[in-house]
């Protein structure tokens, strides 16, 4: 189970519009087996989950550790998790995170919780972020070596980089 890609799943859906069921569609498009599940009810909780996960987020870009932790273990108790062990065969046992026949946004859920929990504790609190750029708040898991990823996107980063470049070129136009 990469708990990894469950943290990017919470950021992806930080980052996702959810104004209709088609949104939510979308944010589920790479996984097809859940789009057949969904139910009516599926959105609003999926959008009460991204409103409550966006502050964990914030807390970790501005490196406030104790606020990470704190926030998660409120998600951790306010959305319990039930793992259980499934397999077709003795060599394809893995874990799941949510009860079976639980419902889009109760799986999802489980699976953002969890993914932030153990990034947390396997790569330290300050590994969520808010992007630098200007006029965007996506939201990005830094997995870098050095915890030094600062945008959502490689298009952000480029915009920046360009304005950057663009700023010291005028600066130096001007002495």
């Amino acid at each position: 189970m990469d708990f990894v890609r469950y943290a990017d799943l919470a950021a992806g859906l930080v980052n996702a519009r959810l104004d209709t069921a088609d949104d939510l569609s979308d944010y589920l498009a790479s996984r097809q087996w859940l789009l057949r599940r969904v139910q009516p009810r599926d959105l609003p909780a999926m959008r009460r989950l991204r409103r409550e996960l966006r502050p964990v987020f914030e807390a970790s870009d501005r490196e406030d550790e104790v606020a990470v932790v704190e926030q998660v273990n409120a998600l951790l108790t306010k959305y319990p998790v039930a793992p259980y062990i499934a397999g077709h065969d003795s060599q394809s046992w893995h874990l799941h995170v949510a009860e079976r026949g639980s419902t889009v946004a109760t799986l999802v859920t489980a699976e953002c919780v969890m993914g932030l929990a153990i990034l947390v504790v396997d790569y330290g609190p300050t590994r969520l972020g808010v992007c630098s750029a200007e006029r965007c708040d996506r939201v990005f898991v830094d997995t870098s070596p050095n915890r030094s990823r600062r945008y959502c996107s490689e298009r952000c980063s480029s915009r920046a980089n360009v304005a950057a470049y663009r700023a010291r070129r005028r600066l130096e136009a001007t002495l």
